[in-house]
């Protein structure tokens, strides 16, 4: 958790913040924004068989509310699953009876954060992510979220049509590691951390929420996201930003940091 003792350094842009007793620079010029947007303009990422995303204008009887229609403002509206369509960030109701809402149950916002590259190994059909390459990757670091970049990264991973295409996914023993590492928030450029059909068993996101235990309300999976390949593994401050909508899932802008020190 992030205590409110902060400095902001205005005339280099650094902000130096102080974090479980530590004191960390940051360079608040430089935000790396590992979001996918949502984007009608072009081919969207998609995943789960559901159509396309689609934004447009309200429609007043017949009187159209876009701006080059003669109208006096932009009125649009959005229909979009934030699980298929764009960078989310969901908590344990995403798969619970009883209704949990992310807006509810992530409280802080920014954390200490280990990006890591991961080529899925090959498993029969499937492409894995192991608990050994997640030891391998995180090693005695303790950090309160990993970031994980899969390789190859494609910039097509922003327009993906992932239904019917069985993409990599971790296996249930990587997540059990991660949950008794003390990782509260997992990110990843896929479209789920499960594999895509497995018999609603959802064994990854099961054991990182720990829903046969003690539930970890304040854990939080981010699907989606897309970690360009200029950015460096390592040590991040991650700001978690995310939509205030009462619902298992929002979308969401995960931003990093470099830390200086």
């Amino acid at each position: 958790m992030c205590t409110n003792k902060k400095e902001l350094i205005l005339g280099n842009m650094k902000a130096i913040i102080e974090y479980n007793s530590r004191k960390i620079t940051i360079d608040v010029s430089e935000p790396i924004d590992i979001s996918i947007a949502l984007d009608v303009s072009k081919e969207n990422v998609n995943a789960w068989y559901v159509g396309a995303p689609k934004i447009f204008p309200v429609d007043f009887d017949g009187e159209i509310a876009k701006v080059s229609e003669g109208a006096v403002v932009n009125f649009n509206n959005i229909h979009f699953n934030p699980h298929a369509h764009i960078t989310h960030t969901e908590c344990v109701g995403h798969i619970t009876e009883e209704f949990h809402s992310i807006n509810q149950n992530l409280k802080h916002y920014f954390f200490v954060a280990e990006v890591v590259t991961v080529a899925p190994e090959s498993s029969g059909k499937d492409f894995v992510i192991s608990e050994k390459q997640l030891k391998t990757a995180l090693r005695n670091k303790k950090r309160d979220a990993i970031v994980i970049r899969t390789i190859p990264n494609l910039k097509e991973k922003k327009s993906m049509q992932y239904s019917n295409t069985n993409p990599p996914y971790l296996l249930e023993e990587a997540a059990i590691y991660l949950r008794e590492k003390g990782i509260k928030h997992l990110l990843i450029d896929l479209p789920s951390v499960d594999k895509e059909k497995d018999g609603g068993q959802l064994l990854v996101h099961n054991a990182f929420w720990n829903t046969a235990g003690i539930v970890r309300l304040d854990a939080t999976i981010t699907e989606f996201i897309y970690v360009p390949n200029a950015v460096e593994d390592g040590e991040y401050l991650l700001n978690l930003m995310i939509a205030p909508f009462e619902n298992d899932a929002t979308p969401s802008k995960p931003v990093l940091y470099k830390i200086i020190k």
